[in-house]
């Protein structure tokens, strides 16, 4: 490794994607047209700015390490690329960009990566958006219903988006390289997203809080919840067309979407 490039910093999670082979792949996969707005999180020494940069209209890139911010803008002298300095969660996305629509991209930090998640899922969303991520993270969020994967980030990232797995990150592609596997995510906002946005919150946590009691079945899981009796549980269920000894994990995310107007 060059001795004038930053470090990484263990307290950031950093590995830095260092495979150019990878890095024009992830780029490649958010299918610019070379007019495109950009927000890149965590870009760390730039690695798949320079990739973003070829194919897109504009980058704007979000950094928390302040020691890589100069970094990045000496970089890429006279290039479409604003860097931002601060923490991505405390900043909504679209503002980032004044507005304009806009694709999303990151190698994002593993011990963030589901508030990241959820956070892109704030309208007005990307576009589409790829992530590099943990590898298990990437294969949770694409689960279906009654795989042992499949839970509460399943159900709210495909309420409102259709995610794939594109393809596995070796551990040797990163300096330094991290203990798991990586995997690249893609997410695209579904055309008919499972809740309306008024939806969006009680909904996601009605969902965190069914799979806090997995397993359980759903009479006692409604029962819990929404803190009233078992008729009144096996009302709401049957108003879902849920089972009423179902259990959380077994429910599709379009049950799980009724049963959340059920409960209202």
């Amino acid at each position: 490794m060059r001795d004038d490039l930053p470090r990484a910093r263990k307290r950031l999670g950093q590995h830095f994607l260092t495979d150019p082979r990878i890095l024009a792949r992830i780029a490649d996969a958010l299918e610019l047209t070379g007019t495109e707005t950009v927000v890149e999180i965590g870009p760390g020494r730039g690695a798949l700015t320079e990739h973003l940069l070829d194919r897109a209209g504009r980058v704007v890139a979000v950094e928390l390490d302040r020691d890589l911010v100069p970094y990045l803008r000496e970089k890429f002298p006279g290039r479409p690329l604003e860097v931002v300095e601060g923490d991505v969660l405390e900043r909504p996305l679209a503002a980032l960009t004044g507005g304009e629509e806009f694709v999303l991209a990151g190698n994002v930090p593993y011990y963030i990566t589901t508030p990241i998640l959820f956070h892109a899922l704030v309208p007005p969303r990307a576009r589409r958006a790829v992530y590099l991520v943990q590898r298990e993270v990437a294969e949770r969020v694409v689960a279906v219903a009654g795989a042992e994967e499949y839970g509460a980030l399943s159900v709210n990232v495909q309420a409102l988006a259709n995610p794939r797995i594109m393809f596995r990150v070796p551990a040797g592609a990163f300096s330094p390289p991290p203990k798991v596997e990586s995997a690249v995510l893609r997410v695209d906002p579904r055309p008919d997203p499972a809740i309306a946005p008024e939806e969006e919150r009680p909904f996601r946590e009605l969902v965190q809080a069914a799979f806090g009691l997995r397993r359980k079945q759903m009479r006692r899981v409604v029962r819990t919840i929404g803190d009233t009796t078992a008729e009144r549980a096996d009302e709401i269920l049957a108003a879902a067309g849920i089972d009423a000894e179902a259990r959380p994990e077994t429910l599709t995310v379009e049950q799980f979407a009724a049963l959340a107007r059920a409960m209202r």
